[in-house]
């Protein structure tokens, strides 16, 4: 069955987002002309899929005034549930339309499979790359466990190294609120790949030092490692350094679909994020 569900996001991958680019060429031309439609503004709502959750107000009332001098250059794209409309791509120009003050805006409605309309949100944001850091981790987490991919897996599918993928998903082992620094651009990414190597509470103190102490990335990562020199860090590395290649494989393969996976000395500790995550874990474990 994971198979399946991997063959199908490859498609998705390769072909989908092309699928919504194709809708609006093919609506564009001639034959398909009366695709491209006015919708009162208040008839769309936002797409339930959105992974992106922070937008930029600055650069959205830019875009606003854009809109209001040249006109929306670009449709959205939606898709008809019963009396209203559903957002697929687009939500900046609808939020600076609404800024501007818009009543109506141009749209295309696509014929689409609404099966496919989470991957749609999921990768034409990640293919335009106008996720923040966190909200770029969330959607590459979200594909991961849905399809139960490997780092490797959806590398190779989003065509990007694995080092990269690895290296955003581990943003979200910092705690909320360096989580909250990161976005507010207190720290920078730079900061926030040497924080993940810590626990939660050094996390937050050398954050903090951050900010206060304006230090650069180098500072970062020289205090960071005096940290690890402690003699309970050292005790803690030692620890995870002994750790099998069979343990790691086994870590990085629950990880794919686990909220959490982690040798406690000769202990397994595995956190789900719901039952059916649990479910599926007790069936490969059948089959294994």
């Amino acid at each position: 069955m994971a198979s399946n569900r991997k063959q199908a996001l490859g498609k998705g991958l390769d072909a989908i987002f092309g699928e919504v680019a194709q809708s609006y060429e093919n609506n564009i031309s001639n034959n398909h002309i009366q695709r491209i439609v006015e919708l009162d503004i208040d008839s769309i709502v936002p797409n339930p899929y959105q992974p992106r959750k922070q937008f930029n107000n600055e650069s959205l009332q830019e875009l606003a005034q854009s809109i209001e001098e040249y006109g929306l250059l670009q449709p959205i794209l939606v898709y008809q549930e019963e009396e209203h409309y559903v957002l697929i791509a687009g939500e900046r120009r609808l939020r600076a339309s609404k800024i501007a003050k818009l009543s109506k805006i141009k749209a295309i409605i696509a014929d689409i499979d609404l099966q496919k309309l989470r991957e749609v949100a999921l990768i034409e944001n990640i293919q335009r790359e106008e996720l923040n850091p966190i909200d770029l981790a969330l959607a590459y987490q979200e594909l991961i466990q849905e399809y139960h991919l490997t780092h490797d897996d959806l590398a190779m599918r989003l065509q990007k190294s694995r080092s990269q993928i690895t290296n955003t998903l581990r943003l979200l082992k910092l705690s909320k609120k360096v989580q909250e620094m990161l976005l507010s651009e207190k720290i920078t990414q730079g900061h926030a790949k040497i924080l993940v190597t810590l626990d939660e509470a050094n996390q937050e103190k050398i954050a903090q030092s951050i900010v206060g102490q304006k230090l650069s990335v180098r500072e970062c990562e020289d205090l960071v490692q005096k940290i690890k020199n402690t003699p309970k860090q050292k005790e803690k590395k030692q620890e995870v350094f002994e750790q099998s290649q069979v343990q790691k494989n086994i870590i990085q393969e629950l990880q794919s679909f686990c909220k959490k996976a982690f040798f406690q000395k000769k202990k397994l500790v595995v956190e789900f994020h719901n039952e059916e995550n649990l479910k599926e874990f007790l069936e490969k474990m059948q089959k294994s």
